[in-house]
């Protein structure tokens, strides 16, 4: 029979679309029930005016990682407390997409924004590696010669390279490390200009972060979970 930390489980490989991190860690999940086969998950966000296309891709990214549990038989995944909840969970719940829960205010699906959100997500896991490997006395020289199979396999380059394989990129170990979102590689004076920029968006994602854990504490009256990390 399938339990609550099963579920929670798969959840915790769902990620905030946007700043990529696990939904579980953010405090997102707000609750899970299960009776039996049937499960029940309760989603909520920073605020009652969170982006709705970004709402939206959440939901749908839950649903789908709780229903792939093999002894799951039914799911209802329901945002709380959103302005647009009812559009949200019933065209998540029917399969009906976006732009059917948005009539006339979507031109299409999703897949441009998603791609978008996986090339700051790339690049922000970039930059933390590059300056992991600055501090630690590599040279831009160097990283500019590295292998992908030379990093390791920290959590940072495993989602690297989750990223890549999302995107097109070639994932193989003797890849370049650290390449465009767009898959070209860089030389020295190249990696040097794209840190400047991978730092900055970097810093708008954790930043962002930040913000909602904090944004989502005062709301809902919960500890954020940096402080509490931090204690």
């Amino acid at each position: 029979m399938i339990t609550a930390d099963e579920v929670l489980d798969a959840l915790s490989g769902v990620r905030d679309p946007e700043i990529d991190e696990p939904l579980t860690d953010l405090g997102f999940v707000a609750g899970v029930h299960v009776d039996g086969a049937t499960v029940d998950v309760h989603l909520r966000l920073p605020t009652y005016f969170c982006a709705p296309n970004f709402a939206y891709l959440m939901v749908a990214d839950a649903l789908e990682a709780v229903r792939a549990l093999p002894e799951v038989r039914d799911v209802t995944m329901t945002l709380d407390d959103h302005f647009a909840s009812g559009e949200i969970n019933g065209a998540v719940a029917t399969g009906r997409g976006f732009e059917a829960a948005f009539p006339g205010e979507s031109t299409g699906e999703l897949p441009e924004l998603r791609d978008l959100f996986t090339r700051k997500a790339f690049t922000a896991r970039q930059s933390r590696l590059c300056d992991a490997l600055l501090r630690a006395g590599r040279t831009v020289e160097e990283l500019a010669d590295i292998r992908l199979g030379a990093l390791g396999g920290d959590p940072d380059v495993t989602r690297c390279i989750e990223l890549r394989e999302r995107l097109g990129i070639d994932a193989s170990a003797d890849s370049p490390a650290f390449v465009l979102p767009d898959g070209s590689a860089l030389d020295a004076q190249g990696l040097s200009r794209f840190m400047r920029v991978a730092r900055l968006v970097r810093l708008s994602l954790e930043g962002n972060a930040g913000l909602c854990r904090s944004l989502l504490a005062t709301r809902y009256g919960i500890p954020d979970p940096e402080e509490t990390a931090a204690a």
